[in-house]
């Protein structure tokens, strides 16, 4: 939708206690604002993991810089072929077409807000995946979605052998 001089004054806005919450093991995904809410300008989310959950496989976007804010906790980023350690307060920006995937740091948890520009209508494809992780889903359904929500999925052998050493 194209902004305007009166929509572009006009704020977004959701309260704590209005965002849908996806809930689950690992986790929590809070749906603060879609794509939709903002005239397209961005899409947000606050995803909080336990002891080193993974949050996201390898993947990358398109069209999209992908903004991860540390509210509290540790995590760890893939950024190519980089894993990047992340505490509270810092920040980092993945530019579009680079393969990332993020986690809490082996041991911790994370919270982390993460906000998408331009924006994806993505609440949908957060649904989906709490859907794919209590079986009702199979796990290759989102292949199909790549394009819509703008998320191409990787392989990385960096994040694998990452997630195979915090296993061992």
């Amino acid at each position: 939708m194209p902004t305007s001089p009166d929509t572009a004054r006009v704020p977004a806005l959701v309260r704590a206690a209005d965002a849908e919450v996806l809930s689950g093991e690992p986790g929590a995904i809070h749906l603060l604002l879609d794509s939709s809410h903002t005239d397209g300008a961005l899409s947000t989310q606050r995803v909080v993991l336990r002891q080193g959950a993974d949050g996201a496989a390898p993947h990358h976007h398109k069209r999209s810089t992908e903004l991860f804010f540390v509210l509290a906790g540790q995590a760890q980023l893939l950024a190519g072929d980089t894993i990047v350690a992340l505490a509270e307060g810092d920040t980092i920006a993945i530019p579009p077409h680079l393969t990332h995937a993020f986690a809490a740091a082996p041991g911790h948890d994370t919270d982390l807000l993460i906000v998408i520009a331009p924006g994806v209508e993505r609440f949908e494809y957060f649904r989906q995946l709490g859907r794919i992780i209590t079986g009702e889903l199979p796990a290759d359904s989102l292949l199909a979605e790549q394009q819509r929500y703008d998320t191409y999925f990787e392989q990385s052998t960096v994040w694998a052998d990452r997630s195979a050493s915090a296993a061992a």
